[in-house]
């Protein structure tokens, strides 16, 4: 287990209370910072207060979607290298998986969605992205 210093923030954004446990619940393993927003504003403010290193976001949610939370992520400077990763059980076409890597995604994932699989994702990015050193040697 790291300390609360060495551990990077995962944000969880989805407008589905049951969907968040689950994600809280496959990730928490990780032994890193998890983050819950209900929203897409909920998240932007989270964003605006810290150092995000992924940002696991649902794609179909009401008022500001994923698509459109995510090009609003990539606009913010401090924002360029966070990683986001797409999640949907509706929006899963080829249409869909491109419109989401062309607003700044680096992984859309269907539902269901398989835990290992899931873990393993969010630990690569996590660790590529916010602890790089820890890569190269």
């Amino acid at each position: 287990m790291r300390s609360g210093d060495d551990k990077v923030n995962i944000l969880l954004v989805d407008d589905q209370p049951g969907k968040l446990l689950t994600y809280e619940a496959i990730l928490g393993d990780l032994g890193e910072n998890l983050i819950k927003a209900n929203s897409g504003a909920e998240a932007l403010q989270h964003l605006l207060k810290k150092e995000i290193a992924v940002v696991l976001v649902d794609v179909c949610m009401p008022t500001l979607d994923g698509f459109e939370l995510a090009s609003l992520i990539r606009q913010h400077p401090r924002c360029q290298k966070t990683a986001i990763i797409f999640i949907s059980a509706v929006a899963s076409s080829s249409l869909d998986r491109i419109k989401g890597y062309q607003s700044g995604a680096v992984d859309y994932v269907s539902v269901p969605v398989e835990p290992e699989l899931l873990r393993a994702r969010v630990s690569v990015f996590a660790i590529c992205i916010a602890r790089p050193k820890r890569w190269s040697a």
